[in-house]
């Protein structure tokens, strides 16, 4: 039975599987952290405890950095930045007459937020770290407690520094063009100021004493402001939008701050909602407000929608127009979840099909009986989670097919007992580069690094990249494995749970594993970039193995009968797509992304910062667009539609171009396609030329016909059926 919150109990809370090592140390040192793990690693804030410390972090709208002496301010303060539409950078045209890429400017520092005691013996430290915030310090050395305290939030209305008996500084690399105090008070104890900047910006400060005189300030030069005495309270800075009306909601919100969120959800049937319940502290007259995304407004329930100030927006780097919403919560309903797809080909009209005409079995069973025979240990064993994770799915769909589509029983006990074998060599850890459990910072890594020295080795696994991407294949087979045989199930259920709780971890009772190290609750999808420091913030490349993990949380909750986590996995399934289609999928009509941008069809690699047309490991536009299909699942058509699956086909594969193709890409560039034209899939992948080459080493020919046959659902032609030489 599904709970009231579906966020409320932990997945388990047992120890790693005693197979699983433990280990104390990490390659990536915990600088500036002084609490315990579990530690978060893969979420917004990360840029302050990573390298230098000095790479920027984006809250949206809003970005922060420590100036730590260097750029145009010298300063010692936290920088604060506002990026404009107009102020973004866009490549070349490439494909489709788009831009490649656009970004936007880092080092701007329009406010910096700092004291007089700060210097070159300063020091950042953070704490209160949770999946959804954190609180920075500054303090003027390493033995001396914080002079400056900023609290973190994802959306924050204002950037907030709380000082402690510090002396203000307020610097801008940016110039002061005029700066003005308005006269009386908005609210007890707090002052307003407004900065006029000379990119044309205005930007808004309050001041709220909390105890001692009250906040004054003078203007030193055009670059620097300072306080006359010591400041106990906090200081408050916000950029004003053009709106005339912004001003005054602002004026509403001063003095209040966000310093984490509480997320719960429901489930109930087809709809489910996940709420933000803003913890705030601050002043005790006005609101709190917070920018919403795209995606927020566009599933706000009633009486949240109610609270939306249209008149206050500001530019985000990557996500659209940002609009402040009232109150200190928000509830965003999807109503349409993925509750009835199975492992079967899934249609949004026509649900799932299992069912194949006996012309469609006859074909696809000789490839079946091909792929069932292939060296499923040899295909697995390799040195990289990621790949052998593809190569395990791969091969537990294919027994789906068999055994419940092609109802072949025997064929099918005798490939699930080649790939349990294989399977094990993980369950019991034997791999290559066996895992380990490390406490520094608190998950379960590859030991590929520790044995290398190689920080990149399997994508970066042992510095936490790409977690639900590698650990998704291994829950999705394992999932599959336990439908096919329950017995398994209980024997290997504490080792995909532990990989699950990795990744998605539901709750602070959970004490080894951080809460949701990959999904951003706030962004409506994943974060792949790890423990590594970056200028354009966080990443993710493939969107399609997003979806790819939280459809193996869906089904592998299903499987062992876990309500809950089936459940947050359809609710994840609907915010991906919802999220995916606004930022990642471009359909001509996107109104979200820069229309220089938007013929590319897909983000290519999406940054906090910027978006980039290409990949990683191949500039080929294949790739590019390919990237954004695999795998081939159930779920591929709930996130990408047919009218967008049409348009990137019409864009860079229609009058022949696919033909041009003669790499891997090719069947998932088909497979992909098979939403709008699935007998012409079918067509292609039972056709007598079909190369093997243009099979992906995690795709099967078996599961790529019958996923174009069951979505085709029609009688096709004996001489469409015959079987391949």
């Amino acid at each position: 039975m599904v709970s009231r919150n579906i966020f409320a109990e932990p997945i388990d809370v047992k120890r790693p599987p005693s197979q699983i090592p433990v280990r104390e140390d990490h390659p990536v040192p915990r600088k500036g952290i002084s609490e315990n793990a579990p530690l978060q690693t893969n979420k917004f804030y990360s840029n302050f405890f990573l390298d230098d410390q000095r790479c920027p972090t984006f809250t949206f709208p809003y970005s922060l950095a420590w100036a730590g002496g260097k750029g145009v301010t010298a300063s010692w303060g936290m920088a604060c930045s506002h990026v404009e539409a107009s102020q973004r950078v866009f490549g070349k045209e490439k494909f489709n007459g788009a831009s490649s890429f656009y970004l936007n400017p880092v080092g701007i520092h329009s406010l910096v937020l700092s004291a007089k005691e700060l210097g070159k013996e300063t020091t950042l430290s953070i704490d209160s770290m949770t999946a959804f915030s954190a609180r920075v310090h500054l303090s003027r050395d390493d033995d001396s407690p914080p002079d400056i305290s900023f609290p973190l939030v994802q959306g924050m209305a204002y950037i907030t520094a709380q000082y402690n008996g510090a002396t203000p500084v307020i610097q801008t690399g940016v110039f002061f063009k005029t700066m003005t105090r308005v006269t009386r008070d908005l609210k007890q104890n707090l002052a307003k100021f407004t900065f006029h900047l000379e990119d044309g910006a205005t930007w808004l400060m309050y001041a709220w004493n909390t105890k001692g005189p009250p906040f004054e300030l003078r203007v030193v030069n055009n670059g620097l402001a300072e306080s006359k005495r010591p400041f106990y309270g906090i200081i408050q800075v916000c950029k004003c939008p053009k709106n005339q009306d912004a001003e005054s909601i602002l004026d509403d919100g001063a003095g209040i701050y966000p310093v984490s969120l509480e997320l719960t959800g429901t489930a109930r049937g087809y709809e489910g909602s996940y709420s933000f319940n803003f913890e705030i502290d601050g002043h005790q007259h006005g609101n709190l407000y917070m920018y919403a995304l795209p995606h927020h407004v566009d599933s706000f329930d009633r009486e949240t929608e109610r609270r939306i100030q249209n008149e206050a927006q500001l530019q985000s780097t990557t996500k659209g127009l940002a609009t402040l919403v009232k109150g200190n919560h928000w509830t965003m309903i999807e109503p349409s979840m993925p509750v009835d797809m199975t492992f079967a080909p899934w249609d949004p009209e026509k649900g799932s099909v299992d069912k194949l005409s006996d012309h469609a079995k006859n074909i696809i069973h000789a490839a079946a009986a091909k792929e069932v025979a292939q060296n499923m240990i040899a295909q697995s064993n390799l040195d990289s989670m990621y790949f052998s994770g593809k190569a395990l799915a791969k091969f537990a769909i294919i027994l789906y097919v068999v055994k419940w589509m092609l109802r072949d029983g025997a064929l099918a006990h005798t490939g699930l007992g080649q790939l349990k074998a294989a399977f094990a060599t993980f369950a019991a850890n034997e791999q290559k580069f066996p895992l380990i459990y490390e406490t520094a910072w608190g998950g379960i890594v590859s030991s590929a690094s520790y044995v290398t020295g190689n920080s990149g080795a399997d994508f970066g696994n042992t510095y936490y990249n790409d977690h639900h991407f590698h650990y998704g294949y291994h829950i999705l087979a394992g999932a599959i494995i336990g439908h096919l045989d329950s017995d398994w199930l209980k024997q290997n259920k504490d080792y995909i749970n532990v990989l699950v709780r990795d990744v998605a971890n539901p709750s602070a009772k959970d004490k080894l594993f951080p809460m949701w190290r990959n999904f951003d609750w706030y962004h409506g999808h994943s974060w792949a970039h790890g423990l590594y420091a970056a200028m354009d913030g966080k990443d993710q490349e493939s969107s399609s193995e997003d979806m790819m993990h939280a459809y193996a949380i869906k089904m592998w909750g299903k499987v062992s009968k876990n309500a809950d986590l089936e459940a947050r996995g359809n609710l994840q399934l609907s915010i991906i797509a919802r999220s995916l289609q606004n930022y990642y999928l471009y359909k001509s009509d996107n109104k979200v992304q820069p229309k220089q941008f938007i013929g590319n069809k897909v983000a290519g690699i999406l940054f906090e910062n910027k978006v980039d047309h290409t990949t990683y490991f191949d500039p080929n536009i294949e790739a590019i667009q390919g990237i954004h299909m695999i795998p081939i699942l159930p779920s591929t058509p709930f996130v990408r539609n047919k009218d967008f699956v049409q348009e990137e086909w019409d864009a860079f594969f229609s009058d022949g171009r696919i033909d041009d193709i003669s790499n891997a890409w090719k069947g998932i560039i088909w497979a992909s396609y098979a939403s709008v034209e699935p007998r012409k899939a079918w067509e292609f992948f039972s056709s007598r030329s079909f190369s093997p080459q243009w099979l992906d080493g995690g795709a099967s020919l078996t599961w790529f016909m019958a996923y174009s046959a069951g979505k085709s659902r029609v009688s096709l032609s004996v001489r469409a059926l015959k079987i391949r030489c």
